[in-house]
């Protein structure tokens, strides 16, 4: 198999519902659709806002990896801001560095990124052999996020300094750049999930490694 890294948005933008249910939930969706095409691929997860966190290593145990899947929400990282920076240079240090090839990476994001070094971290990824992969959550024509109470009802929408509600966006530009310089695919999230056969028929030309798994068993 290849080495399968999920870098997944978990900023306050992925909370809008522009996407059913939401931006986040349908990204979670998308993961475990995904997953569940896979054989023999290690799969890890890293959650990114203002900056990120390797929730799942790579492993082989799916059931573990859709464990660590669920934890993941909006909220779960306390920096805010949205930083594919942090997300995308985690994912890296995550892979084998002896091995330039069988490395992917696919990134679940609305795109509002606004910050630099992005370009020559895509080439970095370029030179370490890793591929990417990114799919954008939401509509160009965007919704405001929601505020909800402990009961799940939405209380407010989020506002700006100046008291105006924020409309939240897609942003395609960062991330489709960020997927040509790898050689990899961007796609638009689509309620179909036809993205996630498109990226899983393209990551065939990565070719397989052999793995092997151990289990210990701990009384």
């Amino acid at each position: 198999g290849v080495d399968l890294v999920f870098v997944v948005d978990t900023s306050l933008s992925m909370l809008a519902e522009d996407v059913k249910p939401s931006r986040i939930e349908k990204a979670k969706l998308e993961m475990k659709s995904f997953v569940k095409k896979l054989k023999g691929d290690r799969v890890g997860l890293i959650a990114f806002s203002g900056s990120s966190f390797l929730q799942c290593p790579l492993t082989l145990d799916y059931a573990a990896f859709f464990l660590f899947l669920d934890a993941v929400t909006v909220g779960y990282i306390p920096d805010p801001g949205s930083s594919l920076r942090e997300g995308l240079e985690n994912a890296l240090r995550s892979f084998p560095k002896e091995e330039k090839k069988y490395k992917s990476v696919v990134i679940f994001s609305d795109g509002e990124i606004h910050e630099g070094m992005l370009p020559s971290l895509a080439k970095k990824a370029s030179e370490e052999g890793v591929t990417v992969y990114a799919v954008g959550m939401g509509t160009k024509v965007g919704e405001p996020i929601p505020l909800k109470d402990q009961t799940g009802k939405i209380a407010g929408y989020k506002k700006d300094r100046a008291g105006q509600v924020v409309v939240s966006k897609l942003e395609e530009e960062v991330l489709r750049a960020i997927a040509a310089e790898t050689g990899g695919l961007y796609f638009a999230v689509t309620p179909g999930e036809r993205e996630i056969e498109l990226i899983h028929q393209d990551m065939k030309k990565l070719g397989k490694k052999e793995f092997k798994k151990q289990l210990v068993v701990e009384r």
